[in-house]
């Protein structure tokens, strides 16, 4: 993902917040009025800049889903004549980059997405199949033994583990941002290494 410098918008911070509270209280456990005030606002100001909470949640969802498929091309593109497997640790790197910093964008997807219209769960599912997609090609150029099935197996299980960020505690409980990440990032390639062993 692309590293700020600049303040978030108001916007970027009520959808931080949103996801925040949403991932700890779940959707419906929390109210326009709580997102609002976590951000400074009214509950009724944050209707300046989104419809309701449905419309926070699809943008949540199917933004980072987005965003994901987007930053894994522009890896794609910026490695173009390395090595695949220094292309697989880039596309590696980012999804830990989302895996811990977007933590509860993690759990909200988990518990949340059945509640978004059906065109924007559809929009998610096929950002999502493309972002496989992708990995899936610089897979299979790594470890050519592996079948394009078994290459999206690996991609989904190796998802499966990076994902699992909410579950390892409290973000002050965790070793330190880059020693979990150097874990994780071994852990994602030793899993593929046994998936390409004979």
């Amino acid at each position: 993902m692309v590293t700020r410098t600049d303040a978030p918008t108001r916007r970027e911070q009520i959808l931080k917040e949103a996801a925040r509270l949403f991932a700890e209280r779940g959707f419906h456990g929390v109210g326009v009025d709580e997102i609002g005030a976590a951000v400074g606002i009214s509950g009724p100001g944050l209707y300046r800049h989104f419809p309701g909470k449905d419309a926070m949640l699809a943008e949540l969802l199917v933004g980072i889903s987005g965003q994901l498929l987007t930053g894994a091309r522009r890896r794609l593109a910026e490695a173009d004549g390395e090595p695949a497997g220094r292309t697989l640790d880039s596309l590696i790197e980012g999804h830990i980059d989302f895996a811990l910093d977007d933590r509860p964008l993690i759990t909200l997807h988990d518990r949340e997405l059945d509640r978004l219209r059906d065109s924007d769960r559809k929009l998610v599912r096929q950002l999502q199949r493309q972002y496989v997609e992708l990995w899936v090609e610089v897979v299979r150029a790594v470890y050519p033994v592996l079948t394009e099935p078994a290459a999206r197996s690996a991609v989904h299980s190796v998802f499966g583990l990076l994902n699992s960020t909410p579950h390892l505690g409290r973000a002050g409980t965790l070793p330190g941002r880059g020693t979990t990440a150097a874990l994780l990032h071994r852990m994602a390639r030793g899993a593929f290494e046994a998936a390409g062993a004979r």
